[in-house]
């Protein structure tokens, strides 16, 4: 931020301090409120949301073994979870990490709040013109983060779920713990919703000349080797849920190509108004 006013002054270092401070303040609040919420229901929660992926009536098994009938693959995506048991081993590893999941999970609840505690910090300092071209903001960083939270969910968790399941060795019984599952499940929808913020990234990169559509039309190759990695790390060694993962990433890097060359034209547009007002 770089202009700001407060009772009719500008504000010092410190006024910026204290004023990001009760954004945060504000953004921790709300997380707060989610995750209790999410802990007083903490039953529906495990039983519905949690443990979903691992029931075999789990929405996402139906769909996808209609789509494969409906291409004639017959039952290949027809998946269908082994029968498990959970367990918590650890001394009161069922109520920390209860604990762990309602603030994880309120961070989830509560992002479009906290995307917003971040906007209504960073918009005093900005230009009329800018504020107008990034208008929607909060909408956008809201849905595409909560496209990915589905995407996670509904796609990634059943097929990594099935495959860490359904790996086996012979003579050992596969009886996974609680923190583990939480652990997964966390993996498998948080960095989901994340890396899908990668057009908003892209447009404000682009919008202080770090990144250009040039720049990413000449590396798209390297960018594909990147998301590979990228789907690699943050899904288990499953090549088909590496793919299923990559396949969005990749869309989004060429939507990104996109949106960068069309700030570029933005700012060209904005540049030559300037130059005409100055004549």
């Amino acid at each position: 931020m770089t202009e700001q006013e407060q009772g009719g002054r500008e504000m010092s270092f410190f006024d910026h301090l204290e004023e990001l401070r009760a954004h945060i303040v504000r953004a921790l609040l709300a997380i707060v409120v989610c995750g209790v919420g999410i802990y007083i229901f903490k039953d529906w929660v495990y039983d519905v949301v949690i443990f979903g992926p691992s029931k075999k009536d789990f929405i996402s098994y139906k769909i996808f073994c209609a789509i494969s009938q409906g291409l004639g693959a017959g039952k290949a995506l027809c998946l269908q979870p082994p029968e498990f048991r959970m367990q918590a081993v650890g001394f009161g590893e069922a109520f920390i990490t209860t604990l762990r999941l309602s603030f994880m999970g309120g961070i989830v609840l509560a992002f479009p709040f906290i995307i917003n505690e971040f906007w209504k910090f960073v918009r005093p300092g900005l230009l009329e013109h800018e504020a107008k071209a990034i208008r929607g903001f909060v909408a956008i960083c809201t849905l595409l983060f909560m496209v990915g939270v589905l995407f996670g969910y509904f796609v990634l968790a059943p097929f990594a779920t099935n495959f860490l399941l359904g790996y086996t060795i012979p003579g050992v019984e596969n009886v996974p713990t609680l923190v583990s599952l939480i652990n997964y499940m966390i993996m498998f929808i948080l960095p989901s919703g994340l890396v899908f913020e990668l057009p908003v990234v892209v447009y404000f990169l682009s919008r202080i000349g770090l990144v250009t559509p040039a720049d990413m039309r000449k590396y798209r190759r390297h960018a594909i080797v990147i998301v590979l990695i990228a789907a690699a790390i943050i899904t288990p060694p499953d090549m088909v849920t590496q793919l299923l993962l990559g396949f969005p990433l990749y869309v989004l890097y060429e939507l990104s190509i996109f949106i960068s060359a069309r700030v570029k034209r933005q700012l060209a547009r904005q540049e030559a108004l300037e130059e005409a007002a100055a004549v």
